[in-house]
């Protein structure tokens, strides 16, 4: 199963995302992050955030969707509104879709603490939501199952 996570600039939310979904994942699961316009750089912040939470951030890039255009997911999940709003491109075909709206870290003001805990959070909500769909997928959901459950996490 392949997962991709959108966000607009792809900087921060999916590629949080992208990494607690690969650190947690069995095998045979994988999850991808990309931007409709993204930055070109993962925020320093995120990748800060990942490293203290013991997850691999090799290989993380922002780039856009046009380079996933053969990777055909299985689910496409938005991670923030603005490109919860935007049509996906048609080459993610049948995948489902899931919008899992989160706020944006890099837009956190205040005390280096409560920044750096703006991207925690939305870590850790992120992680317990793609925890909950994995224990979800053990049960082999069929198709209108696993569309349920995806909206059933948006509340997580």
């Amino acid at each position: 199963m392949k997962i991709l996570f959108l966000c607009t600039q792809n900087s921060c939310r999916s590629i949080l995302a992208e990494a607690a979904f690969n650190h947690l994942a069995p095998d045979g699961m994988q999850g991808f992050s990309a931007g409709s316009f993204p930055s070109g750089v993962v925020h320093p912040r995120s990748l800060k955030t990942l490293r203290r939470k013991g997850v691999n951030t090799y290989g993380l890039r922002s780039k856009s969707w046009d380079e996933l255009a053969e990777l055909h997911p299985d689910v496409v999940i938005t991670v923030c509104d603005k490109a919860a709003g935007e049509t996906c491109p048609v080459f993610f075909g049948p995948a489902l879709k899931a919008h899992w709206g989160m706020p944006d870290p890099a837009t956190a003001t205040g005390t280096e603490e409560e920044i750096d805990a703006a991207f925690e959070s939305v870590f850790e909500r992120l992680s317990r939501r793609i925890a909950a769909l994995f224990e979800e997928l053990q049960n082999t959901p069929d198709r209108e199952q696993l569309q349920a459950t995806l909206k059933r996490l948006e509340a997580l």
